[in-house]
Order: C-alpha cells, then sequence, then structure tokens
C-alpha cells in the first residue's frame, strides 16, 4: 500500500538507497547465525493460536515498554487472557514513537499478515481477527515463515548440557538448524550450588566422571566435539566483561577442587577459572574452524525483587560500564601468541565502547581471511537505527565494512526477521546517502557486490556451515 506507514521505501531517504534497497538487498536470504528461537519449537514445527502467543511470549522487549506504559504485571507476564495481554500491548504502541518497537511492530504485521492499519486500541480488534485467522492457515507454522522470510540457517544458543534432540529432529527441515556452544554457566564457579549442579549434568551427558580440573575439561571437549558432529560452528559467551586473569595448572586444579566440594571462591580465582575455561573454548575453536562470539557488557538481573518474581530473562537486565580494552588485548594475545585465535565476533552493548572495539578487531586480522576479526552488529540495546548507524559507521571509520558479516535476530520470536529488513534499509541509506554527498564513488556495480556481501554472501562464507 503506497499511503501506508510501512510503505516500500520506509527508511530510503535518496535514490541510490532505493535502488539498493531494491534491487540488490531485498532479494537476500537470511543467515540467522545468533539467535535465542526454542529449538523444541522448531522441531515440533508449531504452529500458533493466536497473536499472543507468537508475538507477546517470552518477549521482554515489549514486556519493559509495556511497564513503562504503566501497564500492570498481571497483563505482562501474569495470569491474565492472551487478549487481554494483546489489549494492553496493543494500548502501549501509540507510546512508542521513537522507539524500534514501533517500527519492528508494524514490519511484522506488513510482512507476516498483511496488516497495514496501524495498531492502537482502535484498530486492536479488528487486528486480533486477521492475525488469528492468518495464523490459522496451513502455511503458518515455523516452517513456513523460515520458507517466507528465506532463512537460510538457524543457529539457536544451547547449553553444552543439551541433550540436542530437537536439533536432531530438525535434520529434515530445508532451514539448516544449528547449535551454538555456549558454556557461561560452566565459568559461573561464584555460586558453587548451581556451578555444581551444572558439572553433575555435564557428567551424565558426557557420560564420564568429574572429580578434577582435567576430568572437567575433557567433558567438555567430548560435549564440544558433540555439538560439531550436529553442525555446530560457533561457541557463544555472554560475559559482563572479558575474564582475563592467568592462572598455572596447579592453580585452577585447586580452585576447581575447592569449589567442588562445596568451598566459597573469591573474585579473583573466579575470573581465573572463567579466563581459562573461555581460551581453552576459543583453542578447540580454532582447531575445528569455528567462530568465537563475545557478547560483552551486560548488566544483569539489577532489580532483585522482580528476579525473586518472575525470574530471569523478563526485561531487567541493562547496559554495563566496565572498561574492555585492556582485557580483550589479554586473551586474544594468549591466543596469537600461539597461533590459535579463532574467528571472533566481538559484540558490545555499551555504545561508548563502539571505538573501543572497532579499534581492537584490526590488531588481530592476520591476511588469514578477509575479516577474521569481527566487530559484531548492534546488539540488544542497540540493535535500533542510531544504535546500527553508530556500529556501521564506528565499522566504517576504523575496519573494513566491505567484510563484515551483517544482522542476526538474537530474538526469540518467530516474528523477528524484518529486523533483516530493517538493517538492510538503514545500510542502503548510508550507502546512498554517502553517494550523493560524494563521499562515495556513484559505482553501482561496486555499491551492489558490498550490499550483497554485507547482507548475505560474507556470512555464508565466513561461518563455512
Amino acid at each position: 500500500m503506497a499511503d501506508s506507514f510501512i510503505h516500500p521505501d520506509f527508511l530510503l531517504q535518496n535514490a541510490t538507497a532505493r535502488r539498493l534497497y531494491h534491487e540488490v538487498a531485498a532479494e537476500q536470504p537470511i543467515i540467522d547465525y545468533h539467535c535465542h528461537l526454542s529449538p523444541k519449537d522448531i522441531a515440533a514445527d508449531r504452529r500458533f493460536k493466536n497473536l499472543f502467543e507468537i508475538w507477546l511470549e517470552g518477549d521482554h522487549y515489549k514486556w519493559r515498554a509495556m511497564r513503562a506504559n504503566g501497564i500492570p504485571e498481571s497483563l505482562i507476564t501474569g495470569d491474565a487472557s492472551p487478549k487481554e495481554k494483546y489489549l494492553a500491548w496493543a494500548k502501549t504502541v501509540p507510546m512508542t514513537y521513537r522507539n524500534p518497537l514501533y517500527h519492528w511492530t508494524h514490519l511484522e504485521l506488513a510482512r507476516y499478515f498483511d496488516i497495514h492499519d496501524l495498531l492502537d486500541e482502535d484498530t486492536a480488534e479488528s487486528i486480533w481477527d486477521l492475525g488469528n485467522a492468518r495464523l490459522a492457515e496451513p502455511d503458518f507454522n515455523v516452517t513456513g515463515i523460515f520458507q517466507k522470510m528465506k532463512v537460510e540457517v538457524v543457529c539457536t544458543t544451547d547449553d553444552p548440557t543439551d541433550s540436542l534432540e530437537f536439533h536432531q529432529a530438525s535434520r529434515h527441515l530445508p532451514t539448516k538448524v544449528l547449535p551454538t556452544f555456549r558454556p557461561d554457566k560452566g565459568m559461573a564457579i561464584q555460586d558453587v550450588t548451581a556451578w555444581n549442579e551444572w558439572v553433575d549434568l555435564l557428567a551424565t551427558r558426557a557420560e564420564t566422571t568429574i572429580n578434577d580440573w582435567s576430568d572437567f575439561l575433557n567433558a567438555l571437549k567430548k560435549r564440544h566435539d558433540f555439538f560439531h558432529e550436529l553442525g555446530g560452528r560457533l561457541s557463544d559467551h555472554g560475559l559482563s566483561f572479558c575474564p582475563a586473569l592467568p592462572a598455572s595448572e596447579i592453580e585452577l586444579r585447586a580452585i576447581f577442587t575447592k569449589a567442588r566440594i562445596g568451598i566459597a571462591v573469591s573474585a579473583t580465582e573466579a575470573e581465573q577459572f572463567a579466563a581459562a575455561i573461555l581460551v581453552q573454548v576459543a583453542r578447540w575453536n580454532h582447531a575445528r574452524g569455528w567462530t568465537f562470539q563475545l557478547h560483552l557488557g551486560a548488566l544483569r538481573n539489577v532489580n532483585s525483587r522482580k528476579l525473586a518474581l518472575l525470574g530471569r530473562d523478563t526485561g531487567f537486565d541493562t547496559i554495563g560500564d566496565w572498561n574492555h580494552a585492556e582485557r580483550l588485548a589479554w586473551v586474544f594475545d594468549q591466543l596469537e601468541r600461539d597461533d590459535e585465535l579463532p574467528r571472533t565476533i566481538l559484540y558490545n552493548l555499551n555504545p561508548k565502547d563502539n571505538y573501543v572495539f572497532g579499534a581492537m578487531i584490526g590488531n588481530f586480522n592476520d591476511g588469514s581471511i578477509a575479516g577474521k576479526i569481527q566487530f559484531g552488529s548492534g546488539w540488544w540495546f542497540l540493535d535500533q537505527k542510531e544504535g546500527m548507524e553508530l556500529q556501521i559507521n564506528a565499522l566504517s571509520h576504523l575496519g573494513l565494512l566491505s567484510h563484515f558479516v551483517g544482522m542476526l535476530t538474537d530474538s526469540r520470536s518467530f516474528l523477528s526477521y524484518p529486523r533483516h529488513e530493517y538493517f538492510r534499509r538503514i545500510l542502503c541509506n548510508l550507502l546512498g546517502a554517502d553517494v550523493e554527498a560524494g563521499l562515495v564513488p556513484n559505482d553501482f556495480k561496486r555499491l551492489s557486490d558490498y550490499v550483497e556481501r554485507i547482507c548475505y554472501r560474507n556470512a555464508k562464507e565466513y561461518f563455512q556451515f
């Protein structure tokens, strides 16, 4: 619809941008190399009963906005009916101007449901009915969503103790569904009770006993091998900061033994232990040709009352404020000295670190492959228009945008794939503006190659799925 809010030239503010998007970017397939989709839902080829289930279930981005709009928790994560929660969201949407949720909401309505009305209290009932009718159609299952959005690869985020049974059950799907190795719980030794429970589960999954530091590493390596057998090609590490304290083998054995018998470890010991695991996983990644992802900067669960009431991942995490440069340099140098630094992607959560991360990657590219060390796309609080533009600009000024592996969803929602479109429109608009300002040559063939690379081809070549 030419007069709709999400019109064909949405976000495309110049002629070059429009041509780049419509002729090149729009048609590229999607490689979603980092997300939090449910492997169980994928394997079951889940169908969704209503707009609440597919749109609001587990989406803490929306939950935060609803709380800010004065919506009571009963209508967010509480015991209200699905429709009541949806109507509370519809009431919130008009209040989200200039928040990315307003754009994402209407992109999702347009792309999945062909609904171009603006969602508010007046349109809520009709959109509920139209959306639910669309959900009842035969092609509106997980497989249909992937095919509609041209998703070639999905990489979920998985604990080493996960059985990966749902990945095995998804092997028949036209979209590749691959696990990502995320050993954060194994590094979190500061909570010795939770950590010991996790180690016991690791021993069960690895079909071994874990009595000492060597046993622990061997069990973790067995799971890394198992992930590789099922197509896993990435590890991921969600950390406040990069642990970077050295420890000898004797010290690590002592730390492990102390924690294994339930004695609390010091902050220094916890960081030494985490750093050793991080470096070891990176070495395994290098040997296997995997990619090493570091998501840095989140300050999690800052609202202790809400944590006790609602649990984790419910919308009470925030941007942290650490100094990352020296720690990153230490970890990378440990690996580089032995020529064991794998393909690596850095993601920051605080925009003040854009230039720190953008400059750091240049110290460890070694010419073995183009863009070996990547400054990742705007993440979490930064995966919005300004955050994406700041990341693209920092990478462009300090490195080579041409080798960037592009966007990911980092989402729990199957309706999040228009975020790739959002990124692609923003990218094309920036390049088009530079052309029209005389900052970049008006060479459409070369620009087309840039756009195709960043939207699709770089990721396809880089991850080697």
